[in-house]
């Protein structure tokens, strides 16, 4: 009996797996690569870095923003929001990969070999505090301190990680998506003050920043509302 009831979850956990390969995981990689292609072959930069770092900045901010909304359209659809979704999650999954691939490409655009630049000053002893705290540098920080949360985010998003830790340990750690969320926009719109991004680009950014407060709020709202109809 235990070993028929064994075989019975691996056989569940491996369709599960295929159905998320199938359903979830083709159809964002697709999406992120066709976003990515499109975005790289539209810049006017004249070298690969600086095509290739815009080209993933948008995606990865998108992905993370569709993370934040799946749970409220939840609620306001009047459908049960489980601790896990397997959809939030590998969405959550792609953010990571495009957050990273951004972040690795980044630290080589601005300042070529010399990345703890976007972190210090070069010039140490003309600053009282060698650490960067221009918006050049802020929009860094936040950035970095943003990535470093999504690669623990990332790490801990599977199933071994859910069991290890027990339901409200882990919630309370992925819990911190609002962080990364609010440390990336606030990356992001330092960066277009200082690249002087294009209209399109600034208008995405907040979007996804007003749509992500709007529907939590939303969501919040409701949630107090069933609680206190119950």
């Amino acid at each position: 009996m235990i070993d028929a009831d064994q075989t019975r979850r691996a056989q569940s956990r491996h369709k599960r797996l295929r159905y998320r390969l199938v359903v979830h995981h083709l159809p964002l990689l697709f999406v992120s690569a066709t976003s990515i292609a499109i975005l790289y072959d539209t810049r006017t930069y004249t070298d690969v870095l600086s095509r290739a770092s815009f080209a993933t900045a948008y995606p990865a901010l998108a992905l993370l923003t569709a993370t934040l909304l799946i749970g409220p359209l939840n609620i306001l659809r009047g459908k049960r929001n489980p601790i896990s979704s397997d959809l939030r999650r590998d969405i959550g999954i792609w953010a990571g990969i495009v957050g990273i691939l951004h972040t690795a490409v980044g630290q080589n655009v601005h300042l070529r070999g010399r990345p703890w630049l976007y972190y210090v000053y070069e010039k140490r002893s003309e600053h009282i505090l060698p650490i960067r705290h221009d918006l050049f540098g802020f929009a860094n920080y936040t950035g970095a301190v943003g990535v470093l949360l999504l690669i623990a985010l990332l790490a801990t998003s599977n199933d071994y990680a859910l069991r290890a830790l027990g339901t409200p340990r882990w919630k309370q750690l992925q819990r911190w998506n609002y962080a990364v969320l609010a440390l990336t926009a606030t990356h992001a719109l330092a960066y277009q003050a200082t690249e002087k991004q294009s209209f399109p680009f600034v208008v995405t950014v907040v979007i996804c920043i007003a749509l992500t407060a709007a529907l939590q709020t939303a969501g919040v709202v409701k949630r107090r509302a069933l609680r206190s109809s119950n």
